[in-house]
């Protein structure tokens, strides 16, 4: 018999994919999702329920008639930029409700949670390679709000025997055409779908902020890790939880950085043109390295991840963007627009998504 797993944001870009991973695994995900950024064309692999995760009943009902052996909660807010300037609503999101999850849990007797958190619970941790033996200082209160959860689980370990997995995940990336997944977002953040946006003529700019880091080219460095990588660390953390392991706090990383300038090459090789770009100033509080160590993931779940090198990331990227946009009209000069202009992204401020 096939376990039910609940998937709390499951119809989104990790979330899905997660799921997909799941099914093939031979369980059953049951996707749980308010849909404020989900996608119902994305829940192919069980049922979906609609829900808050805030709203505990909800969640206590979806476990309970499904019979979910686990739970997978991915459902927060995620951007780090809006957390400065909003931040009731990620403490509500991700706090609140990772504690109604959790109430919902107890409730129903499911003791065992794989938790979707972020390298941005490190902060401004320094250019090594980051490990989970250092200390945590978030900068932002998406961080802030995911370690409080982190915190939370610990202490409901200790006094309740609820096992779980924290995964830190870096940066997110690539898709799977072939399922018919991939990223899909209103507002876009991240790097590689804005640069290929820019490539199809979506953006009116597309910018690079800040050349002159001490790094090899002078561009930031990030830790991308396959988004189906990070999808089959969640299967094995799963089974971990049900095979009797108590869990652990682990990064989802590659241990391997590609600068800003690496990936828009790999695009340009790709797609057959150059991005086009503006170059801007580095903004405040972006660190020139982000790269996760991730040996304790090695080690503990047995994960290593198989398709995380930067070809195979934009090759796959590439691939949905083309069967969602096209490839859109030949590269052109960058348009400066002011208005467009404060949402562009090199990347993310803290790795994650």
């Amino acid at each position: 018999m096939k376990l039910p797993i609940l998937v709390t944001g499951g119809a989104g870009y990790i979330g899905a994919h997660c799921c997909n991973a799941l099914a093939d695994a031979g369980f059953v995900p049951i996707t749980f999702d308010n849909l404020s950024t989900g996608h119902t064309e994305f829940v192919k692999w069980g049922p979906l329920v609609v829900g808050d995760v805030r709203d505990c009943a909800s969640v206590n009902r979806a476990i309970s008639d499904h019979k979910a052996a686990a739970v997978v909660h991915l459902a927060a807010a995620s951007l780090v930029g809006e957390s400065v300037v909003d931040p009731e609503k990620y403490y509500s999101h991700n706090v609140e409700g990772s504690l109604s999850v959790l109430r919902a849990m107890r409730e129903t007797g499911c003791n065992h949670m794989v938790f979707s958190s972020t390298g941005a619970v490190y902060g401004n941790a320094g250019s090594e390679a980051l490990s989970e033996q250092l200390p945590c200082s978030p900068v932002t209160p998406y961080g802030r709000s995911k370690l409080m959860v982190e915190q939370a689980l610990a202490d409901y370990k200790a006094a309740y025997g609820l096992t779980s997995f924290a995964l830190r995940y870096f940066n997110a990336s690539g898709a799977r055409p072939e399922a018919g997944i991939g990223e899909q977002r209103q507002n876009e953040t991240h790097l590689i779908p804005r640069a290929m946006s820019a490539l199809s003529g979506q953006l009116g700019e597309f910018a690079i902020f800040g050349t002159d880091y001490a790094t090899p080219d002078g561009t930031a460095i990030r830790d991308y890790i396959h988004v189906m990588d990070l999808a089959a660390a969640h299967v094995s953390a799963v089974q971990a939880l049900l095979a009797g392991q108590s869990g652990a706090c682990c990064n989802l990383g590659t241990g391997r950085g590609y600068s800003v300038k690496q990936v828009l090459d790999a695009i340009a090789d790709v797609a057959g043109r150059n991005v086009p770009r503006a170059v801007r100033e580095r903004r405040a509080g972006d660190p020139p390295v982000l790269v996760a160590d991730p040996s304790a993931a090695r080690r503990i779940i047995h994960f290593r991840a198989a398709a995380s090198d930067l070809r195979t990331i934009v090759s796959s990227a590439w691939a949905w963007h083309v069967s969602r946009h096209g490839e859109g009209a030949p590269a052109r000069a960058p348009v400066m627009n002011s208005a467009a202009s404060g949402k562009i992204a090199n990347a993310t401020v803290q790795p994650g998504v």
